[in-house]
């Protein structure tokens, strides 16, 4: 077997040592495969015919079609290296009736049982054909001797010809050794042309594939959604419920400590429980300011930006003018800003930062810059790796250039509208009655 160093039997057909290589066997080997398959899916399809006609075997004809063409897909790999993509969806409920509901709704399957009707009906008899031909007659003729040995008389080639002799049976094998590298280039076209039939109507269409790119990027805009709202359900039920309760524990800790005699023990362990406890419920507020604090909600990017920068470690210079933005474009612009302003303080060893916030041309672009060291690596375990997944589902983009010396620059830009005041006051209204329901 020689080196492949094409991809179909149609690329390989041109080049001069394509009888040394392996493209005429599994050429052979993929027409052989088809004509058997063919002649099972024959055999299933007159069963199932039987019972369709009870309405039994519809339903099973139509899933005998899919498996058919999972096979035929597998199949291609002996004559097509490329790989051929699955062309059906993932359901998006769980169970049969839904799965079943799918496929029969997509344009595929019903190809793949045209396909599998094709195969059972004309391609399988084809393929039988095209290997009796390219290497049946061959290895015939290669036989003559031997089967002249084994009746010691004389022996018919391919049915027609008698040879009683032992050079006229080596010239039928010679003439078979001819015509096995001769046919082997007809058979390899025809092996090319029915794996360019299969693949045709058994992978997707380019109209398909972009649909399922589409629900792979609706489907993690969706999970963006459910997990912003989750972090805000997670933050109101730390306000309204753990905070509330650590304020009225600190609040009663505080009252025994008056209660309790001055420069005892019991005044002593009550002291230290009350700064314990106000120690908590400080790094409980953090937790709830870092998981979605109330000013972004309330006042939008712009004023959350300017806050961040104000509690970066590292000395910010803040630029920043923006209208209220999509709920999900500020938080993602939010996080991000502070992702940055952190990285900042914890490792580029600057000593100042620049942070500027615009929306223009319908672009959010945010830009955070410092003179530290340079060198910044994303992939690192800085955070921004997950945080440019997340923005990437806003059809937005994260760029880092950092050089050895600095300065870094980190530019977030994110596609989308400006809100209109009442698309404002619609936005803010569930976020207003929260908050009035707080203490």
């Amino acid at each position: 077997m020689g080196r492949m160093d094409a991809r179909t039997p149609w690329q390989a057909l041109a080049r001069p040592r394509f009888p040394r290589t392996s493209w005429p066997w599994r050429s052979a080997g993929y027409l052989l495969g088809g004509g058997i398959v063919g002649v099972c899916a024959a055999a299933v399809f007159l069963v199932l015919g039987v019972f369709s006609l009870l309405l039994v075997g519809l339903p099973l004809l139509l899933l005998s079609g899919l498996a058919l063409g999972g096979v035929e897909r597998r199949r291609l790999r002996l004559v097509d290296l490329d790989p051929a993509p699955d062309p059906h969806r993932v359901p998006a409920a769980p169970g049969l009736a839904a799965w079943f509901r799918l496929r029969v709704g997509e344009p595929a399957t019903w190809r793949e049982f045209a396909y599998a009707l094709l195969l059972a009906t004309v391609l399988g008899p084809l393929d039988l054909l095209a290997v009796a031909a390219g290497v049946g007659l061959p290895a015939a003729l290669l036989s003559a001797p031997v089967r002249l040995a084994l009746d010691g008389h004389e022996t018919k080639v391919v049915k027609a010809y008698l040879v009683t002799s032992y050079p006229e049976a080596f010239a039928a094998a010679l003439l078979g050794a001819v015509l096995l590298v001769a046919l082997a280039y007809p058979l390899a076209a025809v092996a090319g042309a029915r794996a360019a039939l299969a693949r045709a109507l058994l992978t997707p269409r380019e109209t398909e594939a972009r649909g399922a790119i589409g629900e792979v990027i609706a489907s993690r805009a969706r999970l963006v959604d459910a997990f912003e709202a989750e972090r805000r359900r997670i933050e109101r039920d730390l306000h309204d419920g753990a905070q509330q309760r650590l304020v009225a524990l600190t609040m009663t800790l505080g009252l025994a400590r008056l209660d309790a005699p001055p420069g005892g023990p019991l005044a002593e362990q009550l002291a230290k429980a009350h700064a314990e406890a106000g120690q908590v419920l400080t790094e409980l507020r953090e937790l709830i300011h870092g998981i979605h604090p109330q000013v972004l909600a309330d006042y939008g990017l712009g004023p959350a930006l300017t806050d961040a920068a104000d509690r970066s470690a590292v000395p910010v210079t803040t630029d920043v003018e923006l209208p209220r933005l999509p709920e999900s474009v500020e938080s993602a612009g939010y996080f991000a800003g502070c992702e940055a302003l952190a990285n900042i303080g914890k490792h580029s060893g600057a000593s100042r930062a620049a942070l500027t916030a615009r929306h223009t041309d319908g672009v959010l672009r945010i830009e955070v810059e410092d003179d530290g060291r340079g060198a910044a690596d994303p992939a690192g375990g800085s955070g921004l790796t997950g945080l440019a997944d997340r923005i990437a589902v806003l059809d937005g983009t994260l760029t880092i250039m950092s050089p050895p010396g600095g300065p870094t620059l980190l530019r977030v830009e994110i596609p989308c509208p400006a809100l209109s005041a009442r698309e404002r006051s619609e936005s803010s209204s569930p976020r207003t009655a929260s908050s009035s329901g707080r203490g």
